[in-house]
């Protein structure tokens, strides 16, 4: 049985009590989480995993569930997330193809952006681990060294396998952050962090309040293409997310997911595509060719790192056919 670690849980109503309390509890040098949905962080603390002994609900802030074609609030909810909404359709696209109906319903667009880094060295039961003396993501102060890569404790290769990052990558989305130093706004794109443990770039006390989009996104074609085990349920083996301006191929904007330990784009592989003017499919399957080198998947999903940066060349070339249908 999986029963939940003890743990108090805080209900701010403002941006400014909740950081307030932030601010409080690292004065006291008391760790906290936040959480949003909890689809992600609660399966996490029943297997005991990383638990803090306070936890910060973003639930009842008010103005966190703000949804529309230019601004959505880090507590949307994904099954939120549609044209009728006035949401930009390849994140409705992204946002349809996470999980069940049922987790759509609590999973929230904030807590998928920050979800944690994903390896099945790590994603265990507290008994599974320890009887392999622990990994170096979760190591309980013994060290451990990392099961995927042996003999390197300087980087965890932990893999981040969100489906709605990249979307909003392609789409030149910024995110707001905020916390007791203050606030700050960032490209998506550079939201990320390429180290399994840290995973991005909120500091300590931070959470991410919001993501907003740019008035060209409206302009844009998107295509969300994703591999994984099962139909329902999963998350992404592999995704790959693209969008241009229809009818210039210039436009371009290609992003993977689940196959290192950030999303990212692919700027240099589609620039180099682009260079020798475009050519339709011709261009399409180079890109792919392309996109499928610059990955670099490790063994700790479902599926075999092979087989997955297999697909991704057969994902991009759907992905980009998708945006001329």
């Amino acid at each position: 049985m999986m029963l939940m670690p003890p743990f108090t849980l805080h209900h701010p109503t403002t941006v400014d009590e909740a950081c307030e309390l932030a601010a409080r509890l690292m004065s006291a040098g008391e760790a906290f989480d936040w959480v949003a949905g909890g689809t992600d962080l609660v399966p996490n603390y029943k297997w005991h995993i990383n638990t803090k002994p306070h936890v910060i609900s973003l639930a009842k802030i008010e103005g966190t569930d703000t949804i529309s074609s230019n601004e959505l609030g880090c507590m949307v909810r994904l099954s939120e997330l549609t044209e009728e909404n006035g949401v930009h359709p390849v994140v409705g696209q992204a946002a349809s193809k996470v999980a069940s109906s049922l987790i759509r319903t609590n999973a929230t667009l904030g807590g998928n952006l920050c979800l944690d880094t994903r390896c099945f060295w790590y994603n265990q039961g507290e008994d599974w681990r320890r009887s392999i003396d622990w990994c170096h993501k979760a190591d309980c102060g013994t060290g451990a060294d990392c099961r995927v890569i042996p003999n390197q404790n300087t980087l965890c290769v932990a893999t981040y396998q969100g489906d709605i990052a990249p979307t909003l990558m392609v789409l030149g989305a910024s995110v707001h952050l905020i916390g007791p130093n203050g606030a700050r706004t960032i490209p998506i794109d550079a939201f990320y962090q390429l180290d399994g443990m840290k995973k991005n770039v909120l500091e300590e006390g931070e959470f991410l309040l919001k993501v907003t989009l740019p008035d060209d996104a409206a302009k844009r074609t998107g295509s969300y293409q994703k591999l994984r085990v099962r139909d329902s349920w999963d998350f992404p083996e592999a995704g790959v997310a693209a969008s241009w301006i229809e009818g210039d191929p210039n436009s371009l904007v290609l992003a993977t997911t689940a196959l290192e330990s950030i999303p990212r784009t692919h700027p240099e592989e589609v620039a180099s595509i682009l260079e020798g003017g475009w050519d339709g499919q011709a261009s399409i399957k180079a890109l792919s060719t392309a996109v499928q080198k610059s990955v670099k998947p490790v063994n700790n999903t479902a599926l075999p790192p092979r087989y997955r940066r297999s697909m991704v060349r057969v994902l991009t070339k759907r992905a980009v056919q998708g945006l001329l249908e």
